[in-house]
């Protein structure tokens, strides 16, 4: 496959694609709306995060924040809050930039598509592709990894480079076949096939619309194509939790405004080798504590490491003097603070008693 798309193809994916997709396609919420706004917040939440997890977040993301102005006024605190549990958080606070840029450099409008949309904080060629296909119906190529496999597997391409979702041949071919037809829809269909039949292992072939194009399914490849990935083994970092407990409220403190959980509310973190006995790198200078109880073991995958943290609990006859770097709080059980919290921080809570009774 050369980088200029084969016009024929192009033409028979988006004939049989069209009637399959609006037969087929799932029933998404997001899908329900042209809203630009609301279709560039549903593909920030979808990166790297699951359908199911997405739809329990959505709608009440979009009632607390409907539009741009609500979303570019409110404070980063608030964005994070809702945000909160959907991991990844960084997105939320791309999103929440980019609705402050659209805000002052656009008046609160979403532009239609190429340099204007991706000159927006957090909004990539992809997402750019997907706003502009599916809100506006433009024929600007959108390709992830689904569309990457689907056109890997139809055009039978074995070079792993050239099966990547930042090959120049994809970005072609998908462009010429939103051309051929109505671009929203079949923007929606190449991701929906990936995602649901064009899958990475055991593809449902005799499903698929295009199989009759299919080189791989020709010639018994989609085994072998796309090529799998060596998979590289995460870096674990083992830590210890601290849960201080003073008149039946836990300690929480808001980690470091850069790096991973970035203002964030966590429990107090240490290396799991020194455990209790740092403290000090807490408070100025801690109370005496009551024996520390080891409660549980949690363990948190991030995109690029893991965390296993042993969750360790005393209590305090009174609260410490905090340093003052440390922005703290005291919550009660199933209380939360301002802002939200991480998954990890839910399931220390859990781990130690303070979750709240839904949890």
């Amino acid at each position: 496959m050369t980088d200029a798309p084969d016009s024929a193809l192009a033409t028979a994916l988006a004939v049989d694609l069209t009637p399959w997709f609006e037969a087929s396609h799932r029933d998404l919420t997001w899908r329900r709306t042209r809203d630009p706004y609301a279709i560039w917040v549903s593909e920030i939440m979808l990166q790297q995060t699951r359908v199911e997890t997405v739809e329990r977040y959505y709608s009440d993301f979009l009632e607390r924040f409907p539009t741009v102005f609500a979303l570019a006024d409110a404070q980063e605190s608030e964005v994070l809050e809702a945000w909160s549990g959907l991991g990844y958080y960084r997105r939320a606070r791309l999103l929440h930039k980019g609705a402050r840029h659209v805000r002052d450099e656009h008046a609160g409008t979403v532009p239609d598509g190429g340099k204007a949309l991706r000159a927006i904080p957090g909004i990539g060629r992809y997402t750019s592709g997907a706003i502009a296909s599916i809100a506006f119906d433009r024929p600007e190529p959108l390709v992830d990894g689904n569309v990457a496999r689907v056109l890997s597997r139809v055009c039978g391409i074995e070079e792993p480079k050239r099966q990547d979702a930042g090959a120049a041949g994809h970005w072609a071919l998908t462009e010429a076949i939103l051309q051929r037809g109505q671009p929203r829809v079949l923007a929606q269909a190449l991701m929906e096939l990936g995602a649901t039949v064009c899958v990475p292992r055991n593809p449902r072939c005799e499903t698929c619309p295009i199989r009759p194009h299919c080189n791989a399914h020709a010639t018994e490849r989609t085994g072998l194509i796309p090529a799998p990935k060596k998979r590289v083994a995460q870096p674990i970092d083992r830590l210890c939790a601290l849960a201080v407990v003073s008149r039946n409220r836990l300690l929480l403190v808001k980690r470091p405004a850069t790096g991973l959980l970035a203002s964030m509310w966590c429990l107090p973190l240490v290396t799991d080798e020194d455990g209790p006995t740092e403290l000090g790198t807490v408070f100025v200078s801690p109370d005496a504590l009551d024996d520390w109880k080891l409660l549980g073991e949690v363990r948190h995958v991030f995109t690029h490491r893991i965390w296993e943290v042993r969750a360790m609990r005393a209590g305090m006859s009174r609260r410490p003097k905090l340093a003052d770097d440390v922005e703290t709080a005291w919550v009660a059980p199933g209380e939360l603070p301002e802002g939200g919290i991480p998954g990890i921080t839910t399931k220390l809570l859990r781990t130690v008693g303070f979750a709240a009774e839904s949890d």
